[in-house]
């Protein structure tokens, strides 16, 4: 495995891109625990629905929180034409292209078993499925699709075919001896080739949420990603026009999304079709909204405040390293420093005090890495 530390590159990069992942980091590294705590503490109303959401549902449904890893893995996705494609057009080499996706996939997939405790555990009986390795594994067959076809056409129709194959397995292949449509975590198609393809520790035990099935769906979200990418890649200076096609795209997902609810659930630990739609078609609703925003209107000094010479977006800052802090907080406790210094006001305050602090902590360990342009890349 080899990682490289690169210098942010300024050309063909999308701004509204890093803000957007760092934006989706926030909540990953202790914004919705803030938000929870907060509403412990002060139990209001509206504050409480809005903690609700920071939970995951139990099985079918949605909440934001089931919201923040597709949405990575669409932003991943986005970003794929401004890697690959950029490069296809001044005649870099596929195969080479190819090689460099497979290296980023399983690197992130090497991480992911880290991240679950290989090292610490042994790997006896160890978790393979991750969220770093689906983020992997759908990078890489997103990626080669966008390497080997030749327009949007021909990726739009990778993407039917796709979502139409995981229908199919769910709602009509029958599970040997349970029979066809059970999408419940034991009986389920997924739950059934979980346990009989992946080795190891299941994180559900009778299925894992990043299992076979669900890697191999959530590829769509990385790919309808990369089909915003090139909406917004296509040539033509940062207009609202393009914005708005991302959000008319975004809704008329969403629609679609809950009008498949109707007989086929909303479920994130099975991947399902209806959720793939709805967490892209968010996805392309809010990149809409922050393209238009920074990349169009250029409102930067609505998010930013001045540093010294340094002028720093608050979420560019946590997506600009965005893997270097979802491994950190594993790595390193943050919110165990910030009791050392906090702890003292948490009894009449409440643990949000804490938690806010461990924020403020990995915000600043990575904006010494933004500031000394120092990034970590996959």
């Amino acid at each position: 495995m080899q990682k490289k530390i690169q210098t942010e590159k300024q050309a063909d990069r999308l701004a509204s891109l890093d803000v957007l992942r760092g934006f989706d980091m926030f909540w990953i590294i202790g914004g919705g625990s803030l938000i929870v705590a907060l509403s412990k503490a002060l139990d209001w109303g509206w504050l409480n629905v809005v903690a609700e959401q920071m939970e995951h549902v139990r099985w079918d449904g949605f909440h934001f929180e089931d919201l923040i890893f597709p949405l990575f893995m669409f932003i991943s996705g986005v970003a794929i034409p401004y890697a690959i494609t950029s490069k296809i057009e001044k005649g870099a080499n596929k195969t080479l292209l190819l090689r460099k996706a497979a290296k980023r996939g399983i690197i992130l997939i090497l991480l992911g078993i880290m991240y679950n405790g290989a090292l610490q555990g042994g790997f006896a009986n160890m978790r393979i499925p991750s969220v770093l390795g689906q983020i992997g594994f759908a990078y890489f067959f997103a990626a080669t699709i966008v390497i080997y076809t030749k327009n949007m056409k021909s990726r739009i129709i990778w993407l039917a075919g796709l979502l139409i194959s995981i229908a199919t397995l769910q709602l009509a292949v029958p599970v040997p001896g349970q029979g066809a449509g059970l999408l419940d975590p034991v009986n389920g198609i997924n739950a059934w080739l979980d346990r009989l393809l992946i080795p190891g520790r299941l994180h559900g035990t009778t299925f894992d949420p990043e299992g076979l099935l669900c890697s191999i769906s959530a590829i769509s979200v990385t790919l309808m990603g990369a089909l915003a990418g090139g909406i917004l890649r296509d040539g033509s200076r940062a207009s609202g026009r393009k914005a708005s096609i991302l959000a008319v795209i975004g809704a008329c997902l969403v629609v679609v999304a809950l009008t498949l609810s109707t007989f086929y659930p909303i479920i994130k630990a099975a991947w399902t079709v209806p959720f793939d739609m709805l967490t892209a078609g968010i996805s392309f609703m809010l990149l809409a909204l922050f393209y238009y925003s920074i990349d169009v209107k250029d409102w930067v000094n609505t998010w930013a405040w001045g540093l010294g010479k340094y002028k720093i977006l608050f979420f560019k800052v946590i997506g600009m390293n965005s893997i270097t802090i979802y491994l950190a907080t594993r790595i390193f406790d943050f919110r165990d420093a910030s009791s050392f210094f906090l702890g003292f006001l948490e009894p009449a305050l409440g643990n949000w005090i804490v938690i806010l602090g461990a924020i403020a902590l990995e915000w600043m360990f990575l904006h010494f890495l933004f500031k000394n342009k120092i990034f970590l890349k996959v």
